[in-house]
């Protein structure tokens, strides 16, 4: 009888559109989009490593050729990828299905798989630990939430077997639990081969539905170590930050947790002042007298002096003029906003968008 490896294979899915993102996600997948000075993938991808993972299949769609030109095979991170690329979007399910000719485990065997847009402080070996003691067909990460509204609930016994998968909840009644389904799983190989090939599956609305009904074994772990979606620009934001101050968990930040984070090759005047986890990208520059807090200054962007940013996103060359301030707002790759801006409360400003100095004014009471 053979053993089964300690730790095993993953699949990362790292096919979506991103549409929630945009601006950033126009000429960038969202997996490749920056967080702490690295892509965001980095970090997933380093922290599986971490946990003893060696085998990752990226599964890919959108803008699928920036991603192996970057990784390549990932020995510089101790992996061996591998990236298979769907040529019609197939869903979660799909996806999994999509790749399964790359996977070398058995039928028995389990298999990981992560959602390429969740920043998770999971504890990866605990989850394949549940799994095998349970004798699951399929693991799920869950966490709880405050406000589980706009999430699926996940309800569990009290031995945290899965009773149900309910979606989106519309009043009280209905939240039922405060666990939801965050985007780590563990399946069986054989759960895998068994999802319909060449169509698009849901996994959350399909498959998992699906096995319930048929009476396989769906396992919860609650793990409620910091955990964000990072689908929106106001959550990307945030994410980075926490990475550069440490409290999102990651060996791939280059560099000491802190304040502020700047990359090699980026400028920041002496009286400039970076806090909240600010990182400053490569090449960027940032003018005397600026303040930016909570931000993501992407390559080769320019904060030009006396400017104001706060909890915002700042694309590859852009430049923000003097004394412009930017609050919540979202400016995409060569954008220019000119001096004397003032930009609030999500705004988005497009990729090689030219904005003149004193056209945009918000005030709370317009």
């Amino acid at each position: 009888m053979t053993t089964a490896p300690s730790t095993p294979e993953a699949i990362l899915l790292v096919g979506g559109k991103g549409t929630r993102l945009r601006p950033m996600t126009v000429n960038t997948p969202k997996p490749m989009v920056p967080a702490a000075g690295v892509p965001f993938l980095t970090h997933q991808l380093a922290r599986a490593r971490a946990a003893g993972v060696e085998h990752i299949v990226l599964a890919t769609s959108y803008l699928a050729e920036v991603f192996e030109p970057y990784f390549g095979d990932g020995s510089s991170l101790g992996l061996h990828l591998e990236y298979v690329t769907e040529e019609e979007p197939l869903g979660t399910g799909g996806a999994i299905r999509n790749v399964a000719a790359r996977l070398r485990s058995g039928p028995d065997d389990p298999v990981l798989i992560f959602n390429g847009d969740i920043l998770t402080g999971l504890d990866i070996g605990a989850l394949v630990d549940t799994h095998r003691s349970t004798g699951a067909d399929v693991s799920l990460h869950l966490t709880r939430v405050t406000d589980p509204r706009a999430y699926g609930l996940v309800p569990t016994d009290a031995t945290g077997r899965v009773t149900a998968f309910l979606e989106k909840p519309q009043t009280a009644e209905q939240i039922v639990t405060d666990q939801i389904n965050a985007g780590a799983y563990v399946f069986n190989r054989s759960v895998i081969d068994a999802i319909p090939a060449d169509r698009s599956v849901s996994v959350e609305r399909e498959t998992f539905p699906g096995l319930l009904a048929a009476g396989a074994h769906l396992q919860g772990m609650v793990d409620s170590t910091y955990w964000l979606d990072l689908g929106t620009p106001q959550a990307f934001v945030r994410g980075s930050a926490d990475l550069v101050l440490g409290r999102a968990p990651s060996p791939a930040v280059p560099g000491r947790c802190g304040d502020r984070l700047v990359l090699d090759s980026a400028f920041v005047a002496r009286d400039a002042k970076l806090t909240g986890g600010t990182v400053i990208g490569p090449r960027a520059r940032v003018g005397a007298g600026a303040r930016i807090d909570g931000s993501t200054v992407l390559a080769g962007a320019v904060v030009e002096e006396g400017a104001q940013v706060s909890d915002s996103l700042i694309g590859a060359r852009a430049r923000i003029g003097a004394r412009t301030v930017l609050q919540g707002a979202v400016v995409g790759d060569g954008a220019l906003v000119g001096p004397d801006n003032e930009l609030r409360d999500g705004v988005r400003v497009w990729c090689g968008a030219d904005i003149p100095a004193g056209a945009l004014r918000f005030s709370s009471d317009q």
